[in-house]
């Protein structure tokens, strides 16, 4: 295994981190396989009760997929990495045990959505969350289209994802995105302190409060077309310039479409 995702268990709660910090913990296809394999494991062991998912370092959780690596696919290639985000982030809720998200720093497109598929999430006091997506004439293809609206609700939902817009930890809050923001340095303790309080209940009614209430949020049909647009995109001029102003670090200029 590689040293992308790292792996840890003390006192009931295994911790996954996310271990690109020079790249913002940004998401490769490769790393989604180790997350999906990690996961597994740790739901099946029966020492960990409880499991976290951060970010190495301290500027971000995770600034989403990893885009350089894409630039080039077809829209059938980014339509199967969409579906190949969207199970292995569903699988989060579909676990038996309960999952937090200890966000520090940045979760921004795929990372907000790695976040949101946790039960919970923990913010220190410096962590920023958006989906940025169309600001590179995408859409979030990792579940983010279905499980925002179910969390913070449509109109705030549908603000965040089409504007792009970026919020602090307090406005993530205010809007129910996040559990608790607490300060930088105590963001470990408070998560331990958060996830020895799981540990010590009990395992079967949690877990049936977590099938119950995570069938709830999830629609397939939803993440189905989600999936489709996301590819749909890929193929797009929106797509091709927003991606390469990326790259290039500058800002994308948007034309209107060519009437037929």
């Amino acid at each position: 295994m590689s040293e992308e995702i790292m792996e840890r268990s003390e006192a009931g709660v295994c911790w996954i981190t996310l271990n690109r910090p020079e790249k913002l913990n940004a998401i490769t296809p490769k790393m989604l396989d180790e997350l999906e394999m990690r996961l597994r494991r740790a739901d099946m062991d029966e020492e960990v009760r409880c499991i976290v998912v951060t970010g190495a370092g301290e500027r971000a959780f995770s600034a989403g997929l990893d885009v350089s690596l894409v630039k080039g696919f077809s829209g059938e290639e980014a339509e199967r990495l969409s579906r190949k985000g969207q199970s292995v982030f569903s699988s989060l809720l579909s676990l038996s045990k309960p999952t937090i998200a200890a966000v520090n720093g940045y979760a921004l497109g795929g990372g907000c959505e790695l976040a949101l598929a946790c039960d919970f999430r923990i913010a220190s006091q410096n962590a920023r969350f958006g989906q940025p997506e169309v600001g590179l004439g995408l859409l979030p293809g990792w579940g983010a289209t279905v499980l925002l609206p179910r969390i913070v609700g449509y109109a705030r939902a549908v603000e965040l994802i089409m504007t792009g817009r970026i919020i602090d930890a307090e406005e993530a809050f205010r809007i129910g995105l996040v559990n608790r923001v607490v300060p930088a340095e105590r963001l470990a303790d408070e998560v331990r302190g958060f996830a020895s309080t799981l540990v010590n209940g009990p395992p079967t009614a949690l877990a049936e409060a977590k099938r119950l209430l995570g069938s709830a949020l999830l629609c397939d049909e939803a993440l189905e077309a989600e999936a489709k647009t996301f590819g749909s995109l890929f193929c797009t001029e929106e797509f091709r310039e927003g991606v390469s102003a990326f790259l290039e670090k500058r800002r994308p200029v948007f034309r209107r479409p060519r009437q037929a």
